[in-house]
């Protein structure tokens, strides 16, 4: 594209023209305002000057009338003033102003001067004037010259002409290089678009640096592919998880069910029972996948509201006490009262649900399984510890993926997503989760922003 199509040119032009405009009106208005004051002032002094001397000649006489004018005329700057008085037969009797420009009144006249620019050359210049009757009949008339006047008016216009298309010239070398320059950038831009487009995910947008604005924007859709490019490796991850450890399991119930047709007469119900388990198991699966993949898509963000945290929790303890102590694990708790924060209690009952699922399926019994809720200045740490054989501190992160499992575990019940679903809670929650040694066994640590108390949710 060329510059000169380009936006950056456009608006420059753009802005050149309202500059021109602006520069107009302003040469209009000081034009007109000049030109007001100045006839005003030489109205109000050709006024003066004839008041005065109508009263010599009124008072002195007329000789002394005629002297007055002689000294007046030669006086004052050349050009400036100019007089005549004319009796009333016609004939000149003082002042440099022809007998023909004899009227009462304000007028205008037009007297011939030698150009003082080019010798020997006569111009005519235009004069305004005012005449007053004498009382014996003679008129007496004043004339100021403007010529200086408007040729101030022209240098002024000439120079705010030159002033104004320098401005605009200007304007447009300046849109002319700032649109190269952006459309440079701009190319590194659509070049990064097209990696994309070819299906390059890790491609970022250079920054545009025209402007803090666009530096945002560029900012804001890296973030936006960093996203995307998370969404589709967690497509993909899934697609492969989900070929991988959802094949054993329907192999099984493949077998069993070949089983089942070849010997019909074997077919027990406790077979058809294992057989409807192992389906259920799987369908189990699906809906802890798709529950994971919701959250993680954000989708559940509007159900955080302000939650009443000591009472869900004191709610989940004393549901599961019963079943820790089937299991024979001892369940303790130390929980601060009346702490607040934003959470969907549903999802967070969740996700402490299978960490202490978790501590009793992966612990032996007699071991101690604790839960704690406190309050610290950096945020609201809710903690599920037990002290079991715990999780190697190479794996702790792995285990927060999906399907994955430690050998230790793989003949055990489960399917490995339990912790997966822990992490996509954090995530929905603004929240940091931490997999920490808890000297001995595992303490996982949930770790939420503080929220306003005295507005919380009643927790059901």
């Amino acid at each position: 594209m060329s510059p000169l199509r380009s936006g950056a040119f456009r608006f420059s032009l753009l802005m050149a023209t309202v500059f021109a405009i602006g520069t107009i009106a302003l040469l209009i208005v000081v034009d007109r305002t000049v030109y007001r004051y100045a006839t005003e002032v030489a109205d109000d002094t050709v006024a003066a000057e004839v008041a005065i001397l109508v009263d010599e000649d009124r008072d002195a006489g007329r000789t002394e009338a005629i002297e007055s004018v002689v000294r007046r005329e030669n006086a004052v700057r050349e050009h400036d003033l100019r007089y005549g008085m004319i009796d009333r037969s016609g004939h000149l009797l003082a002042g440099s102003l022809p007998a023909s420009t004899a009227a009462t009144g304000w007028h205008q006249i037009f007297v011939k001067n030698s150009n003082p620019d080019r010798a020997g050359t006569v111009e005519a210049v235009q004069l305004r004037a005012l005449g007053v009757k004498l009382p014996d009949g003679a008129i007496l008339v004043v004339a100021s010259d403007n010529s200086d006047l408007d040729e101030l008016r022209q240098r002024l216009r000439g120079s705010s002409v030159l002033f104004g298309v320098g401005i605009i010239l200007l304007a447009l070398v300046g849109g002319f290089a700032i649109g190269t320059v952006f459309l440079r950038r701009l190319g590194r831009v659509n070049q990064s678009v097209e990696h994309i487009m070819q299906g390059n995910w890790t491609e970022r947008l250079p920054a545009i640096g025209m402007s803090l604005e666009f530096d945002h924007l560029s900012a804001n859709l890296n973030r936006m592919l960093e996203r995307i490019e998370a969404l589709l490796e967690g497509m993909r991850q899934i697609s492969t998880d989900i070929a991988h450890d959802l094949r054993t399991p329907l192999t099984r119930l493949r077998h069993r069910l070949e089983t089942l047709k070849d010997n019909p007469d074997e077919a027990t119900e406790t077979q058809i029972d294992a057989a409807i388990a192992q389906t259920d198991e799987i369908l189990g699966v699906f809906r802890t996948l798709l529950r994971i993949s919701s959250l993680e898509a954000g989708s559940a963000r509007s159900r955080v509201v302000e939650a009443n945290l000591s009472d869900c929790l004191l709610h989940l303890v004393d549901i599961y006490r019963p079943v820790t102590d089937d299991a024979r694990h001892i369940l303790v708790s130390a929980i601060e009262p009346g702490i607040h924060g934003r959470a969907d209690p549903e999802m967070l009952v969740q996700a402490l649900t299978n960490l202490i699922e978790n501590a009793i399926f992966h612990t032996p019994a007699g071991c101690q399984i604790a839960v704690t809720l406190q309050r610290r200045d950096d945020g609201i740490v809710l903690s599920v510890a037990d002290n079991g054989p715990g999780i190697p501190e190479a794996a702790r992160e792995h285990v927060l993926k999906r399907f994955y499992r430690l050998d230790d575990s793989r003949g055990a019940p489960g399917s490995g997503l339990g912790l997966a679903l822990v992490a996509a809670v954090a995530s929905v929650h603004g929240a940091t989760l931490r997999l920490t040694d808890n000297y001995p066994g595992l303490r996982v640590e949930f770790r939420l922003p503080h929220g306003e108390n005295g507005r919380a949710q009643p927790y059901p």
